[in-house]
């Protein structure tokens, strides 16, 4: 176990900080393996205490004086540093040095490649100088930086750059002022060596902004995407917020090593380089749809996030739930809407629905944590912008924005709470939402159960409604939650019955039972229920096969279209895993391929659309539908029936490939795109019933290829069907791509989901590529982290060998990325459902984990609750 416990903080805990900074100045020496750090803070007292403490890790304190005078009274931890009998208003000045080299934890000051780089969120800060270490102590902040001129000519940080100059000695310095004041985990430095591209944004007000993005030497070409995107990003603001950029540059870092997508710090955004590189010969269409979301967020953070900041951790969903769907928003007025809300969903229905059910569960506002890390998590985040929708839904477009208005009223410059956001919400609008604040406080997936009544001698329709939310790991105890659920109701025929004059209405659900009736509708109709996802829960209505095929048709919305298909292929699915329990043979009715071909074949449906209803379900995905996982079962039904449904609509799937494929050269717009995407479904699904032909349509897809979408897609349908090409193509792949670190991490993930009996025995091979390194997080991801979440037989092998190669793994980065690690162990702790002997295994490598002498906080927090169970 580990030498000492670690113990829970916890919401109820707080108490506001004894002591406040209003200002620090920072001056940094950089050197790769002894970087000294000099901090000057003016401290004030705020409380009656009379030490201060400070945090700190992995720091050697060189000297610390108190109003210009040495000042040896204090205590040193592992922790930090308590500085005893201060006074109550002082300049505390700190020198301390550290090893960028040495930080493989990626936290504080590190090297990334020949680049110095930081990521301080959510308490790195710590490992650069001894400081308040929490979000609602905000300074502003001056930043000098001094290095070696040609190894580190840029030198950047928050803010405006106000001075520069020679130092001697080869090296140069630059000073950079952030005048907002803000917490630490959102202070940046960046040194090294890059290309530069260079733009500006005229804003609303007619200011100039600078505009610079960074990247690594001869990836100058990949950035031209990444600028379109910020620059929409602060054009979208303006028009759909009122909300305008404040400091006169915004600058973006691409690094190869970061342990999160991207950083939001004030005006210098630290990115991982998957979001910002791109061009068509290196990047899909999916990849830059990612990174125009990520850099909007990013981006949208500088008033969700930097201008108006969390109290304390526990509150990072109100800049990240709230972040999270302005991007989605975003990405949504910018491209297709359907598509972007359909992937979203997915994310809920596969990640966010099984965290509930698992050990990790918490409310989008968690009770209590151990290592923060930990909670950077498709709830806070994903689940949390669920949240902010339905107030969206719920108060409309014109009483959201003006909620958003006097939010950013009140409480701008301020570090604040959820609650305080939903008071702004609620005193713009006029609308109550006091039950609605249970959805800040309550772990767990709401169960909607539907069932209805029609007289047709009254002409009225009753919807019958009840909701439960099963007890978690960390609450037993449910209350009813407000749920808006948006509905249209359709006649067999299709048509639509109008709901107060609307197509559609949203009905509030805010008991354990209810019961919502309907005058003058002339014949039994079918309800569309949850229309846009419209709350994140699990909803059943005993729908026939022939009102999902009508949904699937006519339904006005088309996030109902789509989900309409999923019930379908679902409800079958459930039947076959019964059956292959049974031993008995896996069917799909000719109505059901009936209604999926008049799908494929619809004029009148967009062709995006179309793609996404044939990008069937993941099989881990399909768990979310059984309180008891059979995973083989599963993944039998679901693999034959894909197999009866492709033989079944060969000719049509082989009509619509050849419809859509390469027709011309790539262009990255909204209908080529879906072209590309129904290709690759269409390819996907004839691999799996027509082995030879798609052989040659894969080879022939592959050579063909102008762009990085139709390569993948090749290669997709090869991989997933085991191809006879398959083997060459990868190996031409890797040849091919070897020098792109990026475009090589593609590789890896499609190698890892290999469905090969021996895919563990490969992808411990590919332990020993020379592009393999399990320092780098991208390249563990794409690699160790596919095959844990996208190889489900691989990984979960009944003997147990996918969960000791995990746990080898999760020991190694134990001790260098802790942070990583975290990530990863996810499907080792989901594992209630499971079988008994998977479980056994699984529980196995937890203690073996748990008997380590060293084991992190972030693993330690995850292993306890896992096994708490």
């Amino acid at each position: 176990m580990a030498a000492s416990q670690p113990q829970a903080k916890h919401l109820k805990d707080y108490q506001a900080p004894s002591f406040l900074i209003d200002s620090i100045d920072l001056d940094f020496q950089l050197n790769e393996t002894a970087t000294q750090v000099t901090a000057v803070s003016k401290v004030r007292k705020a409380g009656q205490q009379n030490d201060l403490f400070l945090h700190g890790e992995h720091l050697t304190l060189i000297s610390l004086e108190i109003d210009g005078q040495g000042h040896s009274d204090y205590t040193l931890s592992d922790e930090g540093i308590k500085i005893h009998q201060v006074p109550d208003d002082f300049i505390l000045t700190l020198v301390t040095e550290i090893n960028p080299q040495a930080n493989t934890a990626l936290e504080g000051l590190y090297l990334s490649g020949d680049a110095f780089c930081t990521q301080c969120e959510a308490e790195g800060f710590r490992r650069i100088t001894y400081y308040l270490d929490r979000p609602d102590v905000l300074a502003t902040y001056t930043t000098k930086i001094t290095a070696d001129k040609t190894k580190y000519p840029y030198l950047l940080s928050n803010g405006n750059k106000v001075a520069s100059g020679d130092a001697g000695n080869g090296k140069h310095w630059v000073q950079w002022q952030d005048p907002f004041p803000k917490p630490c985990y959102l202070f940046a430095l960046v040194a090294g060596e890059f290309d530069l591209l260079q733009d500006s944004y005229k804003t609303v007000s007619g200011r100039d902004v600078a505009l610079e993005i960074f990247v690594d030497k001869g990836n100058l070409d990949k950035a031209k995407f990444a600028m379109q995107s910020l620059q929409a990003s602060m054009q979208w603001d303006e028009q759909r917020f009122g909300l305008e950029y404040d400091l006169d540059i915004y600058m973006i870092v691409a690094v190869d090593f970061f342990n999160m997508g991207a950083m939001e710090n004030k005006g210098l955004n630290v990115f991982n380089s998957k979001y910002v590189l791109a061009n068509d010969h290196t990047a899909t269409d999916d990849d830059y749809y990612g990174i125009e979301a990520v850099i909007g967020h990013e981006y949208f953070h500088n008033w969700t996030g930097n201008r108006i900041t969390c109290r304390d951790w526990f509150q990072l969903s109100l800049k990240e739930g709230l972040t999270v769907f302005r991007d989605q928003e975003f990405s949504s007025d910018l491209g297709s809407r359907a598509v972007n809300r359909i992937n979203n969903v997915r994310i809920i229905r596969q990640h966010q629905f099984a965290e509930d059910a698992g050990p990790m569960s918490h409310p989008i506002r968690p009770e209590s944590v151990i290592e923060m890390n930990n909670f950077y998590t498709v709830t806070v985040y994903n689940k949390g912008s669920e949240v902010i929708r339905m107030i969206h839904t719920l108060l409309g477009e014109a009483g959201f924005r003006a909620g958003m208005d006097l939010y950013f009223e009140r409480f701008d410059g301020q570090a604040v709470t959820c609650d305080d956001f939903v008071q702004a919400m609620e005193d713009a609008s006029g609308v109550d939402l006091t039950q609605f604040r249970r959805w800040y406080r309550q772990s767990g997936t709401p169960q909607v159960t539907i069932t209805d009544q029609y007289d047709a001698t009254t002409q009225q329709y009753q919807l019958h409604v009840t909701q439960q939310t099963a007890p978690t790991a960390e609450q037993h105890e449910k209350s009813a939650q407000h749920i808006p659920m948006d509905i249209e109701l359709l006649s067999e025929s299709g048509e639509h019955f109008l709901l107060a004059g609307k197509k559609n209405q949203v009905l509030n659900v805010t008991q354990t039972e209810q019961t919502f009736s309907f005058d003058g509708i002339c014949s039994k109709p079918i309800p569309a229920l949850f229309r846009e996802f419209s709350a994140p829960v699990k909803y059943s209505y005993q729908y026939s096969d022939q009102e999902l095929a009508t949904l699937m048709q006519f339904a006005d919305n088309d996030f109902s279209r789509w989900d309409a298909a999923q019930n379908l292929f679902n409800k079958h699915l459930i039947a076959n895993v019964t059956r292959v329990q049974q031993q008995q043979s896996v069917t799909i009715p000719e109505f059901v391929i009936d209604a999926y071909r008049g799908v494929l074949l619809s004029n009148e449906i967009d062709l995006a659309l179309i793609a996404e209803v044939f990008a069937f379900a993941s099989q881990s995905s399909l768990w979310e539908l059984f309180e008891q996982v059979d995973i083989d079962a599963i993944w039998q039904a679901r693999q034959e029936m894909l197999t009866q449904l492709s033989t079944a609509l060969a000719d049509e799937l082989a009509c619509v490939y050849r419809q859509h494929a390469l027709k011309a050269a790539y262009q990255l717009n909204q209908e080529q795109a879906a072209k590309r995407a129904l290709a690759r479904a269409c390819l996907t699904l004839l691999a799996l019933s027509a082995p030879k032909f798609a052989d040659e349509l894969a080879q022939q897809h592959y050579q063909n290829s102008d762009n990085m979408t139709d390569t993948l897609s090749a290669l997709i349908a090869a991989n997933v069907a085991q191809l006879p090409c398959r083997d060459s193509l990868m190996q031409d792949f890797d040849q091919r791509w070897r020098h792109d670190a990026l475009v090589l991490d593609k590789w890896f993930s499609l190698a890892a989901t290999t469905p090969a009996n021996d895919s563990l025995g490969q992808v411990k091979a590919l332990l020993e590529h020379p592009g393999f390194s399990l320092k780098n997080p991208n390249r563990t991801r794409a690699l160790i982290g596919s095959f844990v979440n996208g190889n489900v037989q691989g990984f979960h092998n009944s003997d147990g060998s996918g969960y000791l190669f995990l746990t080898d793994i999760l020991c190694q980065l134990n001790t260098s990325n802790p942070q990583v690690a975290a990530r990863l162990i996810t499907p080792l702790i989901q594992f209630k459902r499971l079988d008994n002997d998977r479980q056994l295994l699984i529980k196995e490598q937890l203690n073996r984990l748990l008997s380590l002498p060293n084991l992190a906080k972030d693993l330690y927090e995850k292993v306890t609750r896992a096994l708490a169970q």
